[in-house]
């Protein structure tokens, strides 16, 4: 089925959009055909009749209620429309010659007019004993909803709502199918019926053979009776034929068909060349399908699918929700058909109740019930059905705000630290090439010396953190799709907070980690944050040594500082003077160290909640990924939380959702960094 990408005009509101196309299959139709027969040598061209459409609701892919199409507002462009296979332009089966709207019914007689091995395909099968059915390609121009409690009367009979009403369409090609919209359509196959017997009421659908009259000469002969001319006539000699010539005559013309085929496709089209040859084509017919498929092409255009998919879905969520930029998560008809369905009003519950009916689900609850979930959730498919995992769909969304909610709380740490991927939950050890890592030289033979690890051995382990939060019945029952977005985003938000807390407490706690033993704790009032505190700080990391006595050869790369720090941690990175305006000195003076550190700021710094705060201490720390004081170890190199979903245990209606991150931190090599205690 087709859909033009534009939307015709409504007669009802603007977001109660419905697709402007229609494939309506004959609910229960009836298709006659009258199978191919020779009369003398002339081809009786089998003809077909059937009942289209009964005036009743049908259920239509695309379409979210029941269509009645009123007949009254039918356009028949032409009583010779295209008649096709499946709706394909390239499997065409005839022409009608005869369309009409009787007594609430849409009827079309035709012909069998096309040589394609669809038609064939048609004609054999009915003949067989195969029920075809019939489908109606419709273009929908205006179309009227029917809100639940409503009633409206279209051709001759009153309907309840809710449904739709198409009042205005154009019938465009008929088709015939294999499988209508209704089970319950039948058709039988009469191997030879009489003629009179063609349209009788008790049959759904026929095939007929036609039984070619007898040849005149034969039933002359037969019954001694003969022409004017008398036995004499009848006596006259059959010229003689001579079957070898009319071989030989008839494998000259399959050489010559054949060269032409070859010549005109040049080897270009295989496969039309071998069908060419294998179906009988005139070199006419092969020069026409080779100037169609080589013709240029006109751009692409895309046609959205009608149904409801998962990226439909899910897309509607975040519409509905509000959320800006959504091309960055789906492709623009994926956007299209959720805003056209759906106009950003997705509810809750009505998101449960698409994803199982998609999964199968036939009751007719307004209300979501356990059953429901189940359907919703994949517990239960029935067979043919689309399979909607809303459990995917319900965590894909809550994804994206998990994310929203974890980037929402301060994230220096991940500036100041290194990053470990680890495959399980064991501790892992890691060796820093401190002290024993130069170059030795090359002795004559060439033979290389062996290096060490050394005894700086670093350790680190993931743990699993979580939270289960659940949606319960009365979001369900308001439709809230708000639940949706509030809970990934505390979940997200929950795990922001929760790698800070176990970041900054073992990151403070660090008496044993910055201390005057290691050479990377300063005191005294001249450690305060200032172009000489710095300059200090500076000097006694460049003059950190391995555990060889040598200079470490690390350079420092970022300043971390608290919150009352900023402003001028902020001015000895930017600024490239700072002026004394005391009484007795008013002169500007350089600032050395313009450019060199980045800044990082967080307010766990002084926060009285963790061991070690202080408004007046800094750090001046190496660049992470060269010589990091701190490591955080992340399960499967996942940085971000995971949430996912599922429906509620059994005594509970609702839907529940799991947020857990798997994370561990430990400090790592003292040398890396140089604590200031900013005052005496």
């Amino acid at each position: 089925m087709s859909r033009k990408a534009s939307t015709p005009p409504r007669s009802r509101e603007a977001h109660e959009q419905v697709p402007d196309r229609l494939e309506l299959r004959c609910q229960p139709g009836r298709i006659t055909l009258e199978a191919l027969a020779v009369e003398g040598e002339a081809e009786v061209i089998p003809r077909f009749t059937m009942v289209a459409y009964t005036g009743e609701p049908l259920r239509v892919e695309g379409w979210r209620f029941p269509v009645v199409v009123d007949l009254e507002g039918l356009s028949i462009p032409s009583q010779r429309r295209p008649v096709r296979f499946g709706h394909s332009m390239y499997a065409g089966v005839g022409h009608t010659e005869r369309i009409a709207v009787e007594a609430g019914r849409l009827i079309a007689e035709g012909i069998v007019s096309r040589d394609t091995g669809a038609a064939r395909e048609v004609v054999a099968s009915g003949k067989r004993g195969f029920p075809w059915q019939a489908s109606i390609g419709a273009q929908v121009a205006q179309a009227e909803f029917i809100r639940a409690g409503k009633s409206v009367t279209v051709n001759g009979r009153t309907f309840e709502g809710p449904l739709y009403v198409a009042r205005r369409t154009v019938l465009g090609e008929i088709s015939f199918v294999d499988l209508g919209a209704d089970g319950n359509t039948t058709a039988t196959i009469a191997a030879q019926q009489q003629e009179s017997e063609l349209m009788d009421e008790s049959k759904d659908t026929e095939v007929l053979d036609n039984v070619a009259p007898q040849d005149d000469v034969a039933r002359d002969e037969a019954t001694g009776a003969g022409t004017e001319a008398g036995p004499a006539a009848s006596a006259t000699p059959a010229p003689a034929v001579n079957p070898v010539a009319d071989i030989r005559a008839q494998a000259l013309a399959e050489t010559k068909r054949i060269a032409a085929i070859r010549s005109i496709l040049g080897g270009r089209l295989p496969e039309i060349e071998a069908r060419a040859i294998a179906e009988g084509w005139t070199p006419d017919r092969t020069e026409l399908e080779k100037l169609r498929v080589m013709r240029p092409k006109a751009p692409a255009v895309h046609v959205t699918e009608t149904a409801v998919t998962g990226q439909v879905l899910e897309a509607a969520c975040m519409q509905a929700a509000r959320v800006e930029k959504l091309e960055r998560y789906f492709e623009a008809p994926v956007l299209d058909e959720a805003d056209r369905q759906f106009d950003g009003r997705l509810g809750l519950a009505e998101l449960i109740v698409e994803a199982a009916r998609a999964n199968g689900y036939v009751g007719r609850e307004r209300r979501v019930t356990p059953e429901m979930l189940r359907y919703a959730f994949g517990r239960e498919i029935r067979a043919a059905a689309s399979t909607i995992d809303i459990g995917g769909i319900l965590s894909n969304v809550a994804n994206k705000f998990l994310l929203e909610g974890f980037f929402s709380v301060e994230r220096t740490w991940r500036n100041i630290c290194a990053v470990r991927n680890v495959s399980d939950f064991k501790t892992v050890t890691s060796y820093r090439l401190i002290g024993k890592d130069q170059y030795e030289q090359v002795a004559p033979g060439g033979e290389l010396k062996h290096g060490t690890l050394g005894e700086q051995a670093y350790t680190n382990k993931a743990d699993t953190y979580g939270l289960l939060l659940a949606i319960d019945r009365r979001d369900i029952i308001n439709d809230d799709l708000g639940a949706i977005t509030t809970v990934p985003r505390k979940l997200g938000r929950g795990s922001g907070l929760k790698i800070n807390d176990i970041f900054w407490s073992i990151f403070m706690n660090n008496a044993a980690f910055f201390s005057a033993g290691n050479n990377n704790y300063l005191t005294g009032a001249d450690t305060a944050l200032s172009i000489e505190g710095l300059s200090k700080a500076e000097v006694a990391f460049l003059n950190q040594t391995d555990p060889d006595g040598k200079p470490l050869g690390a350079m420092p790369a970022l300043i971390l500082v608290p919150t009352a720090l900023s402003a001028i941690g902020t001015v000895l990175f930017k600024s490239l003077e700072i002026r004394d305006t005391t009484a007795s000195t008013r002169y500007p003076v350089a600032n050395p160290h313009t450019g060199k550190f980045r800044v990082e700021v967080s307010r766990y710094l002084s926060n009285a909640q963790y061991t070690g705060y202080s408004e007046k201490a800094w750090y001046l720390l190496a660049d992470p990924i060269d010589l990091p004081v701190i490591e955080v170890a992340f399960l499967n190199g996942q940085e971000g939380p995971t949430i996912e979903s599922a429906d509620a245990d059994f005594n509970v209606l609702g839907v529940q959702m799991r947020g857990y991150h798997d994370f561990g931190v430990s400090l790592q090599e003292p040398r890396g960094g140089i604590r200031a205690k900013g005052e005496a």
